[in-house]
C-alpha cells in the first residue's frame, strides 16, 4: 500500500507528522512518500521519499498556489492513500478522492475554537469567520474515508460527521525522553519548554517569580517575535535564563536541571480540551508538573499523582503552589516517578503507534 502524507504548511521534520507518523507507518507499509512545501529539495530519508514542491514566498501564495502543486505531485506519485494534514488542503481532498484513493485528513486543533483567538483577526469578525469554518471543515470532513484528531475532543467533533474518526494523541517517544531519577543535580528552579505565546502563561509565570529568588529556566521561540522585548522589561526577567530553541538533547538537559515543570495554559477554548505535549514530556523524565486547572488536565494529573493543578490567572496562588514544593524533594521526586509510570503505561506514542497502524489497515482490507 502506497502511502502519500501532504503539508504545505510544516516543515518536514515536523514532530507529529515525521517523528511519530512517517516513521511509524514506515514500519509498516514500506512505501511512504512525503509532500512539503519547506524548500529543501527532494529526498530520501529511513526509507520515506521526501518531494519538495518549493516555499511560497508568503502565506498569500501558500493558500493561493501551493495546494494546487501539492496536488499535481500528490497526484503523479499515485497513492493508495493521501493523508493531509492542514485545513487548507480540503480544498483538494476532493480532487485526491476522484483519483480512487482514500483521503484522511489529520486535525491538529480544534480549528473552528482557535480561531476564536486569533490576535491577527479583529475580534468583531472572529465568532463569524470561526461558524463559517467550522461549516466548511464538516462538509469535507463528511465525504473523507477518515480523520484523524489529536485529542480525543476534536476526535468526538468529527465522530458526529465522519464515523472512521479516531484520536491519535501527540504523546511521547518514551526513548526520547531520558528519565532522570537522580535529584541532587537538580536546582531549586522551575521550567518551561515549548512556543511562548501571552496565552500560555509567560506573564503569570514571571509575575509568580517576581520578588523571590525561584528561577525559571526557560525554552522556546516567542510569538508574536515583539513579545520577547516585553518579557525582557518584566523586572523578574532578572530570575530567568532563557536558552532559545533546543534539540531533544537540550531539552533533556534542561529538564534534568528543574524541579517543575509549568503548563499555566489560558482557558481558552482550544486548550481546555488540549493535550500538551509539554506535559507529557515533563511526566516522561520524571518531573512534577504545576498545570491550568482545567477538568481533563485535573482527571490526569490527579489519577497519576504526579504534580498539582492551580488558578492560572493567579500569580500568587501559582507562587504559593511552587514554594510549597520546590523545596520538599521527597514529595517531588515520588510525583515524578508517578508521572514516569503513567507515560509508560499510557501515555506513550507507542500506544498511539498501535492505533494508527489499525487504522491504516482498515484501507489495506479493502
Amino acid at each position: 500500500m502506497r502511502i502519500c502524507i501532504i503539508t504545505t504548511a510544516h516543515p518536514r521534520f515536523d514532530v507529529r507528522i515525521w517523528h511519530k507518523q512517517c516513521m511509524s507507518l514506515a514500519k509498516e507499509f514500506k512505501d511512504v512518500h512525503l509532500v512539503v512545501a519547506d524548500g529543501n529539495g527532494n529526498d530520501t530519508n529511513a526509507g520515506i521519499k521526501i518531494h519538495d514542491i518549493g516555499k511560497p514566498s508568503g502565506r498569500k501564495e501558500r493558500f493561493l498556489k501551493t495546494g494546487k502543486i501539492a496536488l499535481a505531485k500528490a497526484l503523479e506519485i499515485n497513492a493508495d492513500v493521501y493523508h493531509i494534514h492542514d485545513p487548507e488542503l480540503l480544498r483538494i481532498a476532493g480532487k485526491l478522492k476522484k483519483s480512487g484513493a482514500f483521503v484522511v485528513y489529520d486535525s491538529h486543533e480544534d480549528l473552528p475554537r482557535q480561531i476564536l483567538n486569533k490576535p491577527y483577526i479583529p475580534r468583531i469578525f472572529r465568532k463569524h469567520i470561526s461558524s463559517d469554518i467550522e461549516r466548511y471543515e464538516n462538509m469535507k470532513v463528511k465525504k473523507l474515508s477518515g480523520v484523524i484528531a489529536a485529542t480525543p475532543h476534536i476526535r468526538d467533533r468529527f465522530l458526529k460527521i465522519n464515523s472512521n474518526s479516531t484520536d491519535i494523541n501527540n504523546y511521547p517517544k518514551i526513548d526520547d525522553i531520558r528519565f532522570c531519577e537522580d535529584w541532587s543535580s537538580r536546582e531549586a528552579s522551575i521550567g518551561y519548554i515549548g512556543g511562548i505565546f501571552k496565552t500560555r502563561g509567560i506573564f503569570e509565570t514571571l509575575d509568580a517569580i517576581n520578588g523571590t529568588d525561584i528561577k525559571l529556566i526557560l525554552a522556546g521561540n516567542f510569538a508574536p517575535a515583539e513579545l520577547e522585548s516585553e518579557c525582557k522589561s518584566h523586572p523578574a526577567w532578572k530570575n530567568v535564563d532563557f536558552r532559545g530553541y533546543l534539540n531533544r538533547n537540550g531539552i533533556n538537559e534542561l529538564l534534568e536541571q528543574i524541579r517543575l515543570g509549568m503548563v499555566i495554559l489560558e482557558a481558552t477554548p482550544s486548550y481546555i480540551y488540549s493535550l500538551p505535549v509539554k506535559m507529557f514530556e515533563y511526566m516522561a523524565s520524571g518531573l512534577p508538573v504545576i498545570a491550568s486547572d482545567f477538568p481533563l488536565w485535573r482527571s490526569i494529573i490527579e489519577e497519576a499523582g504526579c504534580g498539582i493543578c492551580v488558578d492560572q490567572t493567579n500569580p500568587e496562588e501559582i507562587r504559593d503552589k511552587i514554594k510549597s514544593l520546590i523545596n520538599d524533594t521527597e514529595t517531588l521526586k515520588e510525583m515524578g516517578k508517578n508521572g514516569r509510570k503513567a507515560v509508560e503505561e499510557k501515555f506513550n506514542w507507542e500506544v498511539e503507534e498501535r492505533k494508527l497502524i489499525a487504522f491504516y489497515k482498515k484501507f489495506e482490507k479493502k
